[in-house]
């Protein structure tokens, strides 16, 4: 059988449809990428009142400024753009346009003896506009398909039009913290989070202006929150998200007030109530290089009695690798089965469990099975969630090696 009547013969019986080849959507056309592309110089105006910035320090900010300083020395893409101009970024093109010749000919004079020494120099430099943000820009992607499932809904911060209604309680919180009236304390549970609260969030005060009912779905709690930020932002977010968020910050903090004496009134701790032991996260300080050589090996125990008394011999007891141990943190229990509670916390970690061999002072074998491997932030996460009853919404993830919802 010849080639062409294969194929013929291929094709007529195709039921399934194999060989038939979708058509491409058009990709947008270099007018409605141009105007994409200003729009978010737009954006940028509206948010911060301002036109970005040549800041070295910011990148996002700084292509933004490179952007509208190719748009403004392209005449055509001026009067493309005239009518979507509602902040007036484009009237300075005259006096660019007035002085174009000039500035032509002392680019040309300076070009073979000007010295390159930043990243700025060479983006300054682009002569042909090979940089430009334009339609050809050669850090636009193309012809690259999307692989991630975007959610229908994102919680984007958005400028406050309202700001100046908050503006005072922002002031005041400030005030109290450095009059020592209010504290901050790291963020440990969901319940945290109600109308009225301040946090700290990847270095931005929040506060919650407004908090929907608590809803349960597939055995989650959930609300709707309103948020207000310190740089004249808002944004409406989930209560989860925000606690995953806060979470996931190493500075995420809560603010409160002094002299609600938060951390004893959240565990229901008062003069009655009795100790029952300490949960301590240590660190190895072997000099055996197996042990040396593996990264976030973390041992989570349990003691009766002060943490330092029971580590001082941690060089002669195989449970402490027959080395010393770094003492990082400790929680005080009341009124639980502390024992119980490093056993939830091992089987949480269990399959980070570190599977080592260890000769004791008598020359006998040991297997300990306090020490895993995971990152201490994520140990005292799990802590916390135990604490507040969350863990059972979290498992972790030993390929990501991180804490992850279920």
């Amino acid at each position: 059988m010849e080639l062409d009547e294969f194929l013929k013969y291929v094709g007529e019986n195709d039921e399934l449809g194999l060989l038939k080849v979708k058509a491409k959507s058009s990709a947008p056309t270099a007018d409605e990428h141009l105007l994409a592309k200003f729009n978010e110089l737009n954006d940028f105006v509206a948010l911060h009142h301002r036109e970005p910035e040549a800041d070295m320090a910011n990148v996002p900010e700084f292509m933004l400024y490179q952007r509208l300083k190719a748009i403004r020395a392209n005449s055509q893409q001026c009067e493309q753009l005239s009518e979507f101009d509602i902040h007036g970024l484009l009237n300075v093109v005259s006096a660019l346009e007035s002085n174009q010749s000039e500035n032509f000919e002392q680019k040309k004079e300076t070009h073979q003896s000007k010295e390159l020494n930043s990243i700025e120099d060479i983006l300054d430099d682009d002569n042909l506009g090979l940089l430009d943000e334009g339609a050809e820009s050669i850090f636009q992607l193309r012809n690259v398909p999307k692989t991630i499932n975007m959610p229908s809904k994102i919680a984007r911060r958005e400028r406050c039009e309202n700001f100046e209604e908050f503006e005072d309680l922002f002031k005041a919180c400030h005030a109290d913290l450095a009059n020592g009236e209010r504290i901050q304390q790291k963020f440990t549970g969901e319940q945290q989070i109600q109308k009225g609260q301040f946090f700290i969030l990847h270095g931005v005060m929040c506060y919650v202006a407004d908090m929907e009912e608590r809803t349960r779905k597939n055995g989650k709690v959930n609300a709707k929150l309103h948020l207000i930020f310190e740089n004249g932002t808002e944004s409406d977010m989930l209560l989860r998200s925000l606690s995953t968020e806060l979470y996931k910050d190493e500075t995420g903090r809560r603010i409160l007030s002094k002299s609600d004496d938060a951390l004893n009134g959240m565990l229901g701790i008062d003069d009655d109530d009795e100790a029952s032991g300490y949960i301590y996260i240590l660190q190895s300080l072997s000099t055996n290089p197996e042990i040396r050589s593996i990264k976030n090996l973390y041992k989570i125990g349990y003691s009766t009695v002060p943490v330092e008394k029971r580590i001082a011999n941690a060089s002669n007891e195989p449970t402490y690798l027959m080395a010393p141990v770094h003492h990082l943190s400790t929680y005080q229990c009341f009124n639980m089965n502390t024992q119980k509670f490093e056993n939830l916390l091992h089987t949480f970690f269990g399959k980070a469990c570190l599977d080592v061999e260890v000769v004791g002072v008598g020359g006998e074998t040991h297997r300990p099975r306090e020490w895993f491997i995971a990152p201490l932030q994520d140990i005292e996460m799990a802590i916390q969630l135990l604490i507040n009853g969350e863990i059972i919404n979290y498992r972790f993830d030993l390929a990501l090696n991180k804490i992850v919802e279920k």
